[in-house]
C-alpha cells in the first residue's frame, strides 16, 4: 500500500485544475494499492470539502471569515495556524508527500516541515513558474522573488522532483526566478477519458442556458479571469457574428474577481449580447451537455499550463481553439486536432475566421483527431503511470538512504 498526501491550498473545484488534477489521478489508482489523502487550508465547513471525493483534511479556521478579514495580507495568503503542526505530526504516516502549487501559505508550511522531515517529496508547480506573471505583473514579481528567496526557491531545491507537465513548462520555468536550481522531470498530465455526451447531459446544459435555445455554439469554459482572454474573444466573436448567424458563444465558468458585468458590458457595447451566453460555473451533467453539444471548444489564454478542459474537450471529440500560450499547443497542431494562433485580438479573430472557412469534412476530420490526440497523449491513466514512477522511484531512493 502506497501512501501519498497531497497538500494544496484548496480543493474548491472553482480555484481550477490542480484539484481536479488530484482527483482525477486518485480515480485512477486502485484503493487497494494506494491510500490517497490531501491536506488544505479550507475551512472544514464549506461543503466542497465534504464533497471532495478524495479524503480531506481542511486546517483552515471552523468558521467562514467574513468578507472584509479575507482583504487582510495574511489571510490572502492563507494563513492558518493550524497546518504547521498537523504536517509535523501526520507526514510520517505517508510514504511520499506531492506539493500543489506555489505562492500561499500551504507551500510556506511545507517548506517549514518537509526539508527537516523523514519523508521524501515532490513539488508540482502547475505552471506557477511561467515568465508570463512576471511580464504582466512586475511589482508582484518583485515580491515574489523575495518570496522565492525565502520559501519556494528553499522548497524546490530540497524536492526529490519537481514535476512538470510539459517540456514547454519546463523549460519556461526556467527563466522565471533566482536562483533556480532543481530536479526537473516531465510527467505529462491529463484527464480521464468521457463518454459521448448523453441526452440527459445535453437537456441538463440546455436547460441552465434558456437563452441559447436550440442554436449552435462555440464554448469556452474556464475561470472568468483576464489571464484566460475572455474580452479578446468577445471582441473576436462581434467580427465573427456577423458572418455566422447560426453560432452563437457560451463562456461558462466562476467569476472569483467580479469582471463579469465588464464583459456583460462590452458585448452589449459590441452589440453582441443576445449572441454570446454566461451560464456560469457549470458541473456535473450540465458541463459534459455543454462539451457535447459544442461546435468547438476555445480557449484565448494568455497563459494556460496544460489546459484540463482543452483535453477534456478533445477527449469529447471537439477540435480545440487555442493560443500558442496554452503549453499543450504544439500537439495539439501537429496532431491536426484544432487551430492555433497568437494570443491577441487579432490571432484569436484569426482562429475563429479559420475554423469557419473549414469544410463540415474537415470539421469531422478535426473532430476525430482530437479525439485520437487524446487517447495518445492526454489520457490521465497514461500520465498516471509517468506521475507513479517518479513518485516510486524517490520513495525507493530515499528508503534506500533511510
Amino acid at each position: 500500500m502506497t501512501r501519498i498526501l497531497h497538500v494544496i491550498a484548496s480543493v474548491d473545484p472553482k480555484s481550477g485544475g490542480p484539484i481536479e488534477g488530484i482527483i482525477q489521478q486518485a480515480a485512477q489508482r486502485r484503493p487497494t494499492e494506494y491510500e490517497i489523502s490531501i491536506a488544505c487550508i479550507d475551512s472544514p465547513s464549506e461543503s466542497f470539502v465534504s464533497n471532495c471525493p478524495v479524503k480531506a483534511y481542511a486546517l483552515g479556521p471552523k468558521l467562514r471569515r467574513p468578507a472584509w478579514m479575507r482583504w487582510l495580507p495574511w489571510i490572502r495568503y492563507g494563513y492558518v495556524r493550524a497546518l504547521v503542526p498537523w504536517l509535523k505530526h501526520n507526514v510520517q504516516n505517508y510514504d511520499i508527500v506531492v506539493v500543489n502549487g506555489l505562492w500561499n501559505y500551504a507551500t510556506y508550511a511545507c517548506k517549514v516541515v518537509l526539508p527537516k522531515s523523514d519523508r521524501p517529496y515532490v513539488v508540482f508547480t502547475h505552471g506557477m513558474l511561467d515568465p508570463w506573471f512576471k511580464k504582466t505583473y512586475p511589482l508582484k514579481a518583485a515580491v515574489k522573488q523575495i518570496f522565492w528567496w525565502l520559501c519556494e526557491g528553499p522548497l524546490l531545491k530540497h524536492a526529490g522532483a519537481v514535476l512538470f507537465t510539459t517540456d514547454e513548462e519546463r523549460i519556461l520555468a526556467r527563466n522565471a526566478f533566482w536562483p533556480y536550481k532543481i530536479t526537473e522531470r516531465v510527467v505529462g498530465y491529463g484527464c480521464g477519458d468521457v463518454p459521448p455526451a448523453t441526452h440527459t447531459q445535453l437537456s441538463a446544459f440546455r436547460e441552465l442556458t434558456p437563452s441559447l435555445g436550440d442554436k449552435r455554439y462555440l464554448l469556452f469554459l474556464s475561470r472568468i479571469h483576464p489571464k484566460k482572454g475572455c474580452d479578446l474573444l468577445i471582441k473576436a466573436f462581434s467580427g465573427f457574428a456577423k458572418s455566422n448567424p447560426h453560432i452563437d458563444l457560451v463562456i461558462a465558468g466562476p467569476d472569483q474577481i467580479g469582471w463579469l458585468p465588464k464583459l456583460r458590458q462590452l458585448a452589449i457595447d459590441l452589440g453582441v449580447d443576445s449572441r454570446i451566453h454566461f451560464p456560469g460555473m457549470i458541473q456535473g451533467d450540465a458541463k459534459w451537455g455543454a462539451f457535447g453539444g459544442a461546435e468547438a471548444f476555445v480557449l484565448p489564454s494568455h497563459q494556460e499550463n496544460f489546459g484540463i478542459v482543452v483535453a477534456e474537450a478533445m477527449a469529447l471529440s471537439k477540435p480545440v481553439l487555442i493560443t500558442n500560450k496554452v503549453n499543450i499547443w504544439r500537439e495539439v497542431e501537429s496532431a491536426g486536432a484544432g487551430l492555433v494562433e497568437t494570443d491577441d485580438e487579432q490571432g484569436i479573430s484569426r482562429l475563429l475566421s479559420k475554423y469557419a472557412s473549414l469544410s463540415e469534412d474537415q470539421r469531422l476530420d478535426m473532430a476525430a483527431r482530437a479525439r485520437q490526440s487524446f487517447l495518445a497523449n492526454f489520457e490521465m491513466r497514461n500520465a498516471v503511470v509517468r506521475i507513479d514512477e517518479a513518485l516510486h522511484e524517490l520513495i525507493a531512493r530515499f528508503d534506500r538512504r533511510a
